[in-house]
């Protein structure tokens, strides 16, 4: 059996390599002519006996309608198009519309498995007719898991389905990794735990929350238990957009997955203008002190009580209870007059003029204390446990 594949990068490379040791004859295209089989999209289709089947791997948006236009012009009559990319499920309606017009097939498939599939198989979720995809079923085979085909291919239902259930799968993966993840701030956060790492590692036989997931991380802390110099910034590749979009457009609560899209947007701002805004907001009601950005960044770096509570602690040893309501009344007429900045800046200069002991009082909102308190004896997450490992 004979398969054009378009796109020979990470994962359309390895699929070559997996298809051709299954026995499928298979002629790759890729614009990287150190990697290609073919001369151009048109010598692929030479290079092929008809009926053609065509596996599209190319990134999702225009780069994958603009190949299957191009296929359309050069391809015939029963032949057949598999998308095999991240494609958005309604782009799946319009290639299958444009190549009908020709007599030619389409198929959308969903694919899981990333780099490791070449040895484990990829998770296969199909979207056509039944005819096409029992058309290309020794391709699925080939690619999907050994073991029962159920466990490792699925024909969800018609045109777009495939990839509709690949872009609900990478929605639950981005609720997975950001559990893992806080699990993994929390462990790193307390300090009576000291072998985070043996933690994680220790779920992978036997619990609830063993997957493959927690396999990756596992690997990932045992070759750096703190995780440093991997920078937060975290970028998302489409589906948990979409994702979400379809559960507010079908009214099915998402709280979880919804987080999680939201997480990886706030890693990539510097400052909160929504904090921000919270920070001047409690400067108003409550005459609490407002940081500058400078403060804020040098309380992250020195890292200070995150809980409020600890902090109103502090405050209190310094400022005596005010017992007559008159007394109450000035003094909060005092400290709203120090008023709240832009979250940007700092009070006015009655608010700066107070004292550093009323500083090491309830912050603006960023879960730090001031500079003094972080001299006290606070510490940057997991220095203190660091510190205990060494000796």
């Amino acid at each position: 059996m004979q398969l054009g594949l378009i796109g020979l990068g990470k994962m359309g490379g390895n699929m070559r390599e997996r298809l051709r040791r299954a026995g499928i004859d298979v002629v790759g295209y890729d614009r990287n002519p150190k990697v290609s089989d073919a001369k151009s999209l048109a010598d692929m289709v030479k290079k092929l006996q008809a009926p053609r089947i065509v596996w599209v791997m190319v990134p999702a948006g225009a780069p994958t309608r603009d190949t299957i236009e191009k296929l359309s012009k050069l391809l015939s009559k029963g032949d057949l198009v598999i998308d095999g990319g991240n494609s958005k499920y309604t782009d799946d309606f319009e290639n299958e519309k444009l190549l009908k017009a020709k007599g030619i097939g389409y198929l959308d498939c969903g694919v899981s498995g990333g780099i490791w599939g070449l040895e484990n198989g990829y998770g296969l979720m199909v979207g056509g007719s039944a005819a096409n995809v029992k058309r290309a079923m020794p391709i699925f085979d080939a690619l999907r898991p050994e073991g029962p085909r159920d466990e490792g291919f699925v024909h969800a239902g018609k045109v777009g389905a495939g990839h509709y259930t690949k872009m609900v799968h990478n929605g639950i993966e981005y609720g997975l990794m950001a559990a893992y993840a806080e699990g993994y701030e929390l462990l790193e956060a307390k300090d009576i735990v000291t072998d985070v790492p043996g933690a994680f590692k220790a779920w992978t036989r036997g619990t609830v929350v063993r997957s493959w997931l927690l396999d990756l991380l596992v690997d990932a802390l045992e070759k750096n238990p703190e995780l440093e110099d991997v920078s937060g910034y975290t970028v998302d590749s489409g589906e948990g957009r979409w994702t979400v979009e379809e559960a507010i457009n079908l009214s099915v609560p998402m709280p979880v997955i919804s987080a999680s899209l939201f997480a990886r947007f706030a890693s990539r701002q510097k400052e909160s203008p929504t904090m921000q805004a919270v920070a001047a907001l409690r400067g108003g009601f409550g005459g609490h002190d407002v940081m500058t950005v400078k403060e804020g960044e040098q309380l992250r770096a020195e890292g200070a009580p995150r809980h409020e509570k600890s902090v109103q602690a502090k405050a209190a040893k310094k400022e005596k209870p005010t017992k007559s309501a008159a007394k109450a009344a000035a003094k909060g007429r005092k400290a709203a007059s120090a008023g709240p900045s832009s979250g940007t800046g700092s009070t006015s200069a009655a608010g700066r003029g107070r004292s550093r002991a009323t500083r090491a009082g309830a912050t603006s909102g960023t879960g730090s204390t001031g500079a003094q308190a972080s001299k006290r004896g606070t510490a940057k997450r997991g220095t203190a446990k660091r510190a205990a490992k060494k000796a």
